[in-house]
């Protein structure tokens, strides 16, 4: 039997020199960076930051259904069929209270051509919280539909009387507990007042500190106030913030589901006036738009109005009604396919729609530099 001169001290092809289980330098690089990466990925779906990013929403016909159920209704009035969409659009907004944007939405958004960032401060003051949000959307909401009421039974005809309410008393009033919201104002010191500017005018001819007598009805019954005033920014006010109400001839109910904000008034009046005379109102023509309106019948800007007209195109609507005071946002982002048309005021807004349905849109105004 033969035997080893020695044992072998390693089992392999070659020797072995150092830790086997220690890592190079390149290699530790390598781990803590892919580390770091991980860590900064994660964090960046974690922390919010202080912006809004505002994206295309969906489009909803005035003229049609939302959830099965009439989006407009009128009882106590004739209404007539009628064909073709007037489309109110909507933006959708990622981010604001209790919903913070990361890194990666605003990365998405800085690529994206239908998307934008935006301060979160520009749109949401600091300290509120996403109830407050919701309830001024709520508020704006009523307050658009009741306006682009009065305009459409207006534009028809119908009789329609508005009334000077207290929308809310400021915190720092005079008359907080004097004053409630939802008091309509008549009259000030003895004189019937017709409008908000009237009530502004009236007040303003007594000096801070002086009483002023107020004329309102109150849950149907007449009451007479002394109300105290002060000094704001240079004017005499009573601490309130004024609305309207409006007595209609009969009942019209607009649903919009959960859609906030008072953007959509103008299509709310061109869809109302289209239910309330007959034939259609587009010839069958599916027609976009946005714009606030007040009871005057003028159509005031709104937000978003970029993506309300990639909302539009993608909606399927080839025309687009834009405030005119939108313009300067308008030039430059128009999708292709969709022609916009600049109005002011309901009457430009519903000739405009007139003419689209007559085939004579290419002569209508639309914006420019």
């Amino acid at each position: 039997m033969s035997q080893h001169d020695s044992a072998p001290d390693h089992w392999g092809p070659g020797p072995v020199e150092g830790d086997p289980y220690r890592l190079g330098r390149r290699s530790v690089a390598t781990l803590v960076g892919g580390f770091l990466v991980i860590a900064f990925a994660a964090l960046s779906t974690m922390v919010g930051l202080p912006y809004i990013v505002l994206k295309p929403g969906p489009v909803t016909n005035t003229l049609g259904k939302l959830d099965d159920k009439q989006l407009i209704t009128v009882s106590g009035a004739k209404t007539y069929p009628t064909d073709g969409a007037l489309d109110f659009t909507t933006v959708r907004v990622a981010g604001g209270p209790g919903l913070k944007v990361t890194v990666w939405d605003l990365l998405h958004a800085a690529i994206s051509r239908s998307e934008e960032i935006e301060p979160e401060e520009a749109y949401f003051p600091k300290g509120v919280t996403s109830k407050q949000v919701q309830e001024e959307n709520a508020a704006e909401m009523v307050d658009s539909q009741q306006e682009a009421i009065a305009v459409a039974l207006k534009a028809v005809g119908a009789d329609v009387k508005s009334h000077i309410v207290v929308g809310q008393v400021t915190k720092d009033s005079p008359n907080q507990s004097l004053l409630k919201a939802g008091d309509r104002i008549d009259t000030i010191d003895g004189k019937p007042v017709a409008n908000t500017e009237a009530v502004r005018t009236a007040i303003g001819k007594h000096k801070p500190g002086e009483k002023v007598r107020l004329g309102l009805v109150r849950d149907g019954k007449p009451v007479t106030v002394e109300a105290a005033t002060k000094e704001n920014q240079g004017r005499t006010t009573i601490g309130v913030f004024l609305g309207l109400t409006f007595d209609f001839p009969y009942k019209v109910t607009i649903d919009a589901g959960d859609v906030g904000g008072p953007s959509a008034g103008t299509m709310f009046a061109l869809g109302l006036y289209d239910t309330l005379t007959p034939g259609a109102l587009t010839g069958g023509q599916k027609i976009a738009g946005t714009g606030t309106i007040d009871y005057t019948g003028a159509v005031g800007p709104i937000g978003g109005i970029r993506q309300k007209l990639v909302g539009a195109r993608d909606g399927g609507a080839k025309w687009f009604l834009a405030p005119a005071d939108n313009c300067s946002e308008v030039v430059g982002h128009v999708p292709d396919g969709l022609k916009v048309v600049r109005i002011a005021t309901f009457d430009e807004a519903r000739s405009s729609v007139e003419s689209i349905a007559a085939g004579k849109g290419g002569s209508l105004p639309t914006c420019t530099r």
